[in-house]
């Protein structure tokens, strides 16, 4: 089968691809490079030449022939191959009349744990509503950044303060026996991740993600070598290559790849194989579209070492008409589909209502007017 048709739209803050094969064999993929999303989608635009009249079913080499093509570095590369990627499994599973799952080598687990993105609010009670609510939809993990929204500009004593306190009433009101993430969101410098992560290690955080900013392997290692939480990194990676060297990090438990921009299917079961040798685990990146949820999904349905799934409800995030079959959650877990492919088809009448808004992106200053991320 090979591919007649590449097409693609901007919707929210994500891309989203359709493959089509010569006999009318659809796939479906997403790209997650949200803040400059058109730049991904230039990337397809430029490789479709390319792509048209190759074999689909060669997804390999079709990975491997795109991101060679000119050798640069960059997450615009590496989503627009994620979501073609994920489309091109999709194909292949319709088919062999297959879940991706089961090409993978077959299931290692009957049911996916979610972990719920956890919003924030003013005070430490906005947080453990948050927590509550999840808690009593039957998540026993949930995830959040316990910073007031005027962090930057807190003195480094009070932020500490203030930071610990949301982490400890979250703590008190959901008991020990639901599981907290601490996401730093890079929002510190490494000296304060590191006082931060000794004030809340009486809490048992599940993981503890992002404490600087990923610019450095070298300062994260450093990072990590003086804190006694498990580490939880790689949102912002892309490749095999770059996560292999997080993997020698001292103190990283969890890899945190991104389905839609660290090269879909076939790169992130890689990524997954590298942190296995190092007795790590996945716990991806998760916060856009419902095809990349499903693509994780697939995954961790055939990977040992795959964790909690980050999720976004589709009732809370509205997204759930982009696709014409919901993704099935129950009880804190996620349904692994007997579908053949990726198992969700695009409702692409849906996609106009939704047009593509990438947001202000980060504006925290600190009291002198400088960026507060850095």
């Amino acid at each position: 089968m090979k591919i007649e048709k590449i097409e693609t739209w901007l919707v929210e803050r994500w891309l989203a691809v359709r493959v089509t094969t010569e006999d009318g064999t659809q796939g479906i993929g997403e790209g997650t490079f949200w803040s400059y999303a058109g730049s991904a989608e230039g990337v397809v635009t430029a490789l479709a030449s390319d792509l048209r009249g190759t074999e689909a079913g060669n997804i390999e080499h079709i990975w491997n022939a795109m991101y060679r093509k000119y050798s640069f570095r960059s997450a615009a590369i590496t989503s627009a191959l994620s979501a073609i990627d994920m489309a091109l499994w999709d194909i292949k599973g319709k088919r062999y009349h297959a879940p991706v799952w089961d090409l993978l080598g077959g299931r290692v687990r009957e049911k996916v744990r979610a972990i719920a993105l956890l919003s924030g609010g003013a005070t430490p009670d906005d947080f453990v509503k948050s927590a509550l609510k999840a808690k009593k939809r039957g998540f026993t993990a949930g995830k959040m950044t316990p910073f007031p929204p005027n962090w930057s500009k807190l003195p480094y004593s009070e932020l500490i303060r203030q930071n610990t306190a949301i982490v400890a009433a979250v703590r008190e009101a959901v008991g020990w026996d639901f599981d907290i993430g601490i996401e730093v969101h890079r929002n510190m410098q490494p000296a304060e991740a590191e006082v931060f992560a000794q004030q809340i290690e009486k809490f048992l955080p599940y993981f503890y993600e992002d404490p600087i900013a990923p610019d450095s392997v070298m300062s994260m290692g450093d990072v990590a070598s003086r804190i006694r939480l498990p580490l939880a990194i790689g949102e912002r990676n892309t490749t095999i290559w770059e996560f292999r060297e997080y993997c020698g990090l001292k103190g990283v438990a969890f890899l945190k790849p991104d389905i839609g921009m660290a090269g879909g299917i076939t790169h992130v079961k890689k990524i997954a194989a590298i942190a296995e040798s190092f007795h790590q685990r996945i716990l991806p990146h998760n916060f856009l579209g419902p095809v990349t949820t499903m693509a994780c999904i697939q995954l961790a349905a055939a990977t040992p070492n795959w964790d909690v799934q980050e999720l976004v409800l589709d009732e809370d995030s509205g997204r759930g008409d982009l696709v014409k079959k919901p993704i099935e959650y129950k009880d804190g877990f996620l349904t692994i589909p007997e579908t053949p492919g990726i198992g969700l088809e695009f409702n692409t009448a849906a996609f106009s209502k939704r047009p593509y808004v990438v947001g202000a992106g980060d504006q925290s200053r600190r009291t002198d007017g400088s960026v507060a991320l850095r």
